[in-house]
């Protein structure tokens, strides 16, 4: 009865189904739509949140005129320098050693002096010459064996020079480098130190044009195991004897060096890097006024060390000497070759404190130590600024750091006053301040020449023969302080090229203008005769100090010249490895008179000069003065 489902419930359960399936289906659509919605408006916010900023609306500014810096326009005298070397008299021949082993020493050359060694009013020379290394036989010259020695040529006062070394007491060979001359012993006569690889010299001035050797009396030879370079006499204590610095490179031996194996890019033999050696300690020899010396350098706080490795720091090349702070006392600044450069500032107590990189001279304006060699500081401005000028190795511009006032603060101007630029290819050795032209204004010269015979063939910018350099001071008010002279102005023998090392300044003839001496490396020197016809007027001063030392070395002249003072310091050590002339000469342009003059004596007193002729030399006694007629 049961086994056949009724037609009406059938349909009811059909139905149904289908009523349900209908609902889900619109449920599941309506599920999508809401989820549909969810996303987009999820997306959205998400959008809205993450999208980046816009970036801001750019404004355009006008910009600023850009001020180009033009060359001054300003006309350079015509000043002639003629190569008198061989006419004047003069055949030395350097001897640096060389025979291909390319040992360091024979790359620094040697200094020059001008000096007045037999006390009859002109300057004659001496040169500092090297040797053969001993282990070396090939010392002959010309077939002959002739020994190389130091060179003295005696000045006839009209610039014609004769060599007088023979049986002068300095017509010895040594390994020598630098020298310094000053009256040690207040004798009236004026002596001469040698520095040198090896055991230095001191030469006592016998008169009649006689040295003795004084060395191992006066106890001032240092180590026979130092290289010691450029040297100068100085009053550090105020004691009014001559004291002596000495500057020591690296700790050098022939073993070290040769076991280096330096090398040239492409192969061959180079000369050894600064960096590979060991710095040293410079000596300080205090004058006891005996004819003896006794060395202070470590006591006189002068063993400067690195920090990090407590191993000597300096590499020492030049030095020169001033008070740069004007506190009555004389400080020491030296050229450091890769290290930092040092100023020994003087405390009056018979010590100095090192205070280069605190005073802005130690490092390039990057911070950075530089190859420096040759040194000179001057005020070459009419005011009180202090300029020290450095020489450094090529690729690096000379340094020019000067200071304002009596601060011990200085700032290296090299580039705004344009002779960084033109000095940057140049591997600079002696650098000097001198007026060459007479008009007031220092000018600045430089001595050229690479280390490496065949340093073009690796650098194509760099010759081993180098053209000399001069600069024109033609004054701050000018775009450009310092002028580099081309040889339509100052001749053809000027800037031919050499391998300079020691240079110095004198007036060999006697007609008031300065005339330039150039050594060159394992070559033969180059005097240069200043032959300017400018017209313009000058002063010379000879001093003698009676309570100071007898040289009045640190001494300062002034010149009143209506609105402008000039400074002059007596300072033979400039330069590198060598000395300038005692006398201190001072150009007045187009003044024939001058107000008044006054001598700032080393040790302290003061001496005026009242009306003083021009274009002659005027000799100034401390405590009174007379002309020379």
């Amino acid at each position: 009865m049961n086994d056949k489902i009724p037609a009406s419930v059938s349909e009811f359960d059909a139905e149904t189904e289908e009523r349900d399936d209908a609902v889900i289906g619109t449920a599941l659509r309506w599920s999508l739509a809401v989820f549909g919605v969810i996303g987009i408006v999820g997306g959205a916010v998400a959008f809205v949140l993450t999208r980046p900023e816009p970036p801001p609306p750019v404004i355009e500014t006008k910009l600023a005129a850009v001020e180009k810096r033009e060359v001054s326009q300003v006309a350079i005298p015509r000043v002639p320098f003629t190569d008198v070397t061989e006419s004047a008299g003069i055949h030395f021949q350097h001897e640096n050693g060389s025979r291909g082993k390319k040992l360091l020493p024979e790359t620094m050359g040697g200094g020059c002096a001008f000096f007045d060694f037999d006390d009859d009013g002109d300057q004659d020379i001496l040169f500092v010459n090297g040797q053969p290394w001993p282990w070396d036989n090939d010392s002959k010259i010309d077939g002959e064996e002739q020994p190389a020695t130091l060179a003295l040529y005696q000045n006839d006062g009209a610039g014609q020079f004769e060599d007088v070394t023979k049986d002068s007491g300095l017509d010895i060979s040594l390994y020598g480098m630098g020298a310094a001359v000053g009256d040690y012993d207040r004798d009236g006569r004026i002596d001469v130190f040698v520095s040198a690889v090896g055991t230095n010299h001191l030469f006592h001035n016998e008169g009649a044009g006689k040295f003795r050797d004084v060395t191992d009396a006066a106890n001032i030879g240092g180590a026979a195991d130092e290289w010691s370079s450029s040297c100068g006499w100085f009053d550090y204590d105020s004691d009014g004897d001559l004291d002596l610095f000495i500057c020591n490179y690296v700790k050098w031996s022939r073993e070290y060096d040769e076991s280096q194996g330096f090398q040239l890019v492409g192969g061959g033999r180079a000369y050894g890097r600064p960096q590979n050696f060991e710095g040293t300690f410079p000596y300080l020899y205090r004058n006891e006024g005996n004819g003896k010396f006794t060395e202070v350098a470590e006591a006189a706080g002068l063993h400067v060390r690195n920090t990090a490795t407590n191993v000597p720091m300096a590499k020492s090349l030049g030095v020169t000497f001033a008070d740069f702070d004007e506190d009555g006392r004389i400080d020491i600044i030296v050229a450091n070759d890769t290290v930092q450069n040092l100023l020994f500032h003087n405390q009056g107590d018979g010590s100095f404190a090192e205070v280069g990189a605190i005073a802005g001279v130690a490092f390039d304006m990057s911070g950075n130590a530089r190859g420096a060699m040759g040194i000179d500081a001057a005020r070459f401005r009419d005011n009180n600024a202090i300029g020290i000028a450095i020489g450094n190795y090529a690729n690096e511009m000379t340094a020019l750091y000067v200071s304002h006032g009596d601060q011990m603060q200085f700032m290296d101007e090299a580039i705004s006053t344009g002779l960084g630029p033109n000095t940057r290819l140049e591997l600079t050795f002696g650098v000097f301040y001198f007026d060459y032209d007479l008009d007031g204004r220092l000018d600045l010269f430089a001595a050229n020449g690479h280390l490496e015979e065949d340093i073009n063939r690796i650098q194509p910018s760099q010759h081993y023969k180098q053209p000399q350099q001069l600069f024109w001071n033609c004054g701050r008010e000018q775009d450009t302080e310092f002028l580099p002279v081309p040889a339509a102005n100052c001749g053809d023998d000027l800037l031919q090229p050499m391998v300079g090392r020691g240079a110095a300044y004198a007036d060999i003839d006697g007609d008031g203008d300065l005339d330039v001496l150039v050594l060159g490396c394992g070559q033969a020197p180059r005097l240069l005769r200043n032959d300017q016809q400018l017209g313009h007027h000058w002063l010379r001063f000879k001093l003698t100090g009676t309570h100071c030392n007898p040289n009045a070395i640190g001494a300062w002249i002034e010149v009143h010249l209506g609105e402008n003072i000039l400074k002059r310091q007596v300072m033979p050590t400039r330069s590198y490895l060598s000395q300038s002339e005692l006398p201190v000469t001072i150009g007045l342009g187009k003044s024939d008179s001058v107000d008044r003059v006054s001598v700032h004596w080393p040790d302290g007193t003061t001496q005026e000069i009242q009306d003083v002729p021009v274009d002659r030399l005027i000799e100034v006694r401390q405590l009174g003065a007379q002309l020379a007629l």
